[in-house]
């Protein structure tokens, strides 16, 4: 089981905060680094001292690490156009040394795209099908060729799709609870399906949904990773996972109920429940960014009993 760190920036964090968080990651010994792309706070956070732009910080943190994978949970579609998401995302591939991961999801928060004028349309999941087709054609095309897309949403004529990413091929993750068209788009796109902030009898139907869509679309259910992200508030004792509830203002039953909440041996335990549906990785969601304790004991006592 692989665990990745995973923020929520637009909460309230600088850079700075951002760079201490992955370089611990990556000391730490977790697998990747990565963050939500939003511009608004949500819920009471004030969202000091303002929001950080998701790929402009990745492409710091590729200079500044050397090991961890690095990505977005999810990028969101109405944000950019999907040409320049392409040299974006390969762009920052090359500064890691091949290390990133594009999660690309359809977009959702409307007051966000309001407070930053960002045009908000009504018909978005068809927007995010041609992204990925755009996206990901651009990539597979061989330099020396040109390509072409005529959509209803976008049209590309005899672009050189350039930059290419280090990788030969940058990780896709699609993610959703839909029951149709989510699980279609991943047996399309994806090179990995998550599961968000969901308990093990929704992993279970939503996994099997993903692998019934591949398996129509002629492609082997196994090609795909499947992964869950979970709030984490872990502590030593009940008094700890309290103190650690409270700093993000949550109840402790709460997150015992939807996240991975408790000693390390109780979320040890449920994160076996989960490899059980067949999810082979997991991403911590840490809202706390300055609570680097909060890191070290899940690496010394649940990272270390699941390797």
């Amino acid at each position: 089981m692989d665990l990745r760190i995973f923020t929520e920036p637009q909460q309230g964090a600088t850079y700075d905060t951002l760079l201490t968080v992955a370089k611990a990651t990556e000391a730490l010994g977790f697998d990747a680094f990565f963050r939500s792309d939003h511009y608004l706070s949500m819920g009471s956070a004030d969202g000091l001292p303002g929001p950080t732009d998701a790929w402009i910080t990745l492409a710091g943190l590729a200079r500044e690490t050397n090991r961890i994978r690095l990505g977005t949970l999810m990028t969101a579609a109405t944000f950019r156009l999907p040409g320049v998401l392409a040299i974006q995302v390969a762009q920052v591939d090359q500064m890691s040394g091949g290390r990133v991961e594009l999660g690309l999801g359809a977009g959702w928060f409307e007051e966000e795209h309001k407070a930053y004028g960002i045009p908000f349309p009504k018909e978005k999941f068809a927007r995010l099908e041609e992204q990925l087709e755009i996206v990901t054609g651009l990539w597979a095309t061989e330099t020396g060729r040109t390509f072409d897309h005529h959509g209803t949403h976008y049209d590309l004529t005899k672009s050189p799709a350039l930059p290419k990413p280090a990788q030969s091929k940058v990780p896709v993750l699609i993610g959703g609870h839909g029951a149709t068209r989510t699980p279609r788009l991943a047996a399309r796109f994806a090179d990995e399906f998550n599961m968000p902030f969901a308990g093990i009898e929704d992993t279970v139907r939503q996994f099997d949904r993903v692998r019934d869509a591949a398996r129509e679309a002629g492609r082997d259910p196994g090609d795909l990773v499947y992964s869950n992200a979970l709030v984490v508030c872990v502590g030593k004792d009940d008094q700890e996972v309290a103190r650690r509830a409270a700093a993000i203002g949550r109840e402790v039953d709460e997150l015992r109920t939807n996240g991975l909440a408790g000693s390390p041996a109780e979320v040890v335990d449920k994160i076996g429940r989960y490899a059980e549906t067949g999810s082979s990785r997991i991403y911590l969601q840490v809202l706390d960014l300055h609570d680097l304790d909060h890191l070290e004991l899940i690496s010394a006592q649940v990272q270390s009993q699941l390797s």
